[in-house]
């Protein structure tokens, strides 16, 4: 098993709460009465005007496979020269407006707007777990609400095949992946769920003290005439990447549009199945691309509700 039980069955139970949460925000969107004149789905507009991008739904998967190799070259420009503080600015402002877009689906544009300031600063400026994993149960459901009205079934199809040979030759191949997690979890401003955890044998070793009071630790040793050994705290962490998140969602939200909410959850299930069984099979710090077991989990999920 990667990880110690409990934080397995957390780390799985985040992903499909995330993925039901990014489906009834996708339906949220659903303009209901243009949908029932036109026989097609249609999709409301987004908050303040915001566009989506102008591309045909059957080449889409192009425009988001560009936009993710554009991207991760940023990233990897952004880590090369350590230009932190751009980085999360950067960042920063990607969670604003996509928390923003997630919260217009149920509540007025400008109360979104301030609500997500507030969650995207918590979450950059003075990160914890629960305001970090709370926010990623939104951000990927405003990403969906832009992309998933731009894609066709077969477009959601063609990425999920390009982007499994990415994740893993990305992980097990050029590695780059890899970097980009180790950099990103290092400053403290990381695309996915963090899940902190440390086991009793990592607790008796190590001793979180400040810098006083280790000094205080050894004066009073060393009247003593005792030796202390302070090892310096390492918290382990248990990851599951943000990409993983995001591109189930725009799977299942763009096969909602042909199934319905409620076999669209059921797809969700299935997901959370396959991406069940490389995290309880998966060895202990290693790391392995999810994307080709979610991608297996999102088709056999469609397949399953398009027989139901």
């Amino acid at each position: 098993m990667k990880h110690t039980f409990i934080v397995t069955i957390i780390l799985i139970l985040l992903f499909f709460v995330s993925q039901v949460i990014g489906l009834a925000i996708i339906k949220q969107y659903i303009d209901v009465e243009k949908t029932a004149e036109e026989g097609v789905t249609v999709f409301k507009e987004l908050p303040f005007g915001q566009e989506r991008p102008p591309v045909e739904q059957k080449v889409s998967y192009i425009f988001i496979i560009i936009a993710v190799l554009v991207g991760t070259a940023i990233a990897f420009g952004l880590i090369k020269f350590k230009l932190w503080r751009v980085w999360k600015v950067w960042f920063f402002l990607a969670v604003w407006m996509c928390v923003t877009i997630a919260f217009a689906a149920y509540v007025n544009q400008w109360i979104a707007l301030a609500v997500a300031l507030v969650l995207a600063g918590w979450k950059i400026f003075k990160p914890n777990s629960i305001v970090h994993n709370l926010t990623e149960m939104f951000i990927y459901a405003g990403i969906a609400a832009i992309l998933v009205p731009i894609m066709n079934l077969f477009a959601a199809i063609m990425m999920l095949i390009l982007i499994s040979i990415y994740d893993y030759v990305a992980v097990f191949k050029s590695k780059h992946m890899i970097k980009l997690a180790q950099a990103q979890s290092k400053a403290r401003v990381f695309a996915g769920l963090q899940i902190p955890y440390g086991g009793l044998k990592e607790q008796i070793k190590t001793v979180p003290l400040s810098k006083k009071a280790a000094k205080k630790v050894k004066e009073k040793a060393k009247k003593k005439k005792k030796k202390v050994k302070l090892v310096k705290v390492t918290r382990r962490t248990a990851i599951l990447g943000g990409g993983d998140m995001a591109f189930a969602l725009l799977f299942i939200g763009t096969a909602m549009k042909y199934t319905g909410f409620p076999k669209a959850i059921i797809i969700a299930a299935v997901t959370t199945a396959a991406l069940s069984f490389i995290l309880f099979h998966g060895r202990k710090d290693r790391f392995y691309p999810a994307m080709p077991f979610i991608s297996v989990g999102c088709v056999l999920g469609y397949l399953l509700v398009a027989f139901i």
